[in-house]
């Protein structure tokens, strides 16, 4: 990799801060929600940057938005099957940032609600913008269950009581609050968000590499196991619940309110 050179994709745009570090940038404006194409080129980026033996990666979004969650109006136009292949390929993100063999910030540049804060919990480290932006796990808002492997992810991360308040109240927090309860590690300056996410990195890069990466494997081995454990993905009732009468009426008013935005 060359310093500051950038690859385009589709929904993505790939830009090496060093030789060592790669930042993969969410671009689908307006709010980088999350669709099939868009988990499909997250997850060849992560690949990618495996195979190129990147040290450490930065996952990013615009100003103001590192992910608005889930793309609710073009995911209820999938049937059964399409809806689980999309959460198979999500759930596939997910481990692949659990288990990546590099480090991984979440460099969180704006709103981040839903979908965007649960891919931050699987990465190793959380920077958020400071600012009027708001993350968190509403699923039950409007009308999901999270899965269990997510649910652990966040017990993981911020303890067990917190978690079930944090889930069961399915409420959007502010990123001061956010950083209270552990579920950020930093709240700092949007112009800061990606050059703190790149020198956490480096320091990290900068120690003798097999020990790090070892010590890190151990330490985040419980995070890869949860996917295989029975039931982490709760598939089949998490695709039942999407389709359920009442999620569906919640779905679809939640789509009529974004497309008149």
């Amino acid at each position: 990799m060359t310093t500051a050179a950038s690859t385009d994709h589709a929904l993505v745009r790939v830009i090496a801060h060093s030789e060592s570090v790669r930042e993969i940038k969410l671009s689908r404006p307006p709010a980088n929600a999350l669709n099939p194409q868009l988990v499909t080129e997250l997850c060849a980026c992560l690949k990618q940057a495996e195979l190129d033996g990147c040290g450490g990666v930065i996952l990013s979004g615009q100003p103001g938005i590192f992910s608005g969650g889930l793309d609710v109006p073009e995911l209820l136009t999938l049937d059964e099957q399409g809806m689980r292949a999309f959460w198979t390929n999500f759930f596939g993100l997910l481990k692949s940032v659990a288990t990546s063999p590099f480090p991984i910030v979440a460099a969180l540049t704006g709103h981040s609600p839903a979908g965007g804060t649960v891919i931050a919990l699987f990465a190793d480290y959380r920077i958020q913008s400071e600012g009027p932006y708001q993350l968190g796990l509403n699923e039950v808002q409007v009308g999901l269950v999270v899965p269990p492997v997510i649910h652990q992810a966040l017990v993981r991360l911020i303890g067990a009581y917190p978690a079930e308040r944090h889930l069961v109240a399915g409420q959007m927090i502010s990123a001061e609050a956010a950083q209270a309860i552990g579920l950020v590690d930093e709240v700092v300056s949007p112009d800061q968000v990606v050059s703190r996410a790149v020198a956490w990195l480096q320091a990290h890069l900068s120690m003798p590499r097999q020990a790090m990466l070892t010590t890190r494997a151990i330490c985040r081995a419980d995070l890869g196991r949860a996917f295989d454990a029975p039931g982490a993905l709760d598939l089949d009732r998490f695709v039942a619940g999407w389709f359920s009468e009442e999620t569906q009426k919640t779905m679809r008013a939640l789509a009529a309110r974004l497309t008149q935005r």
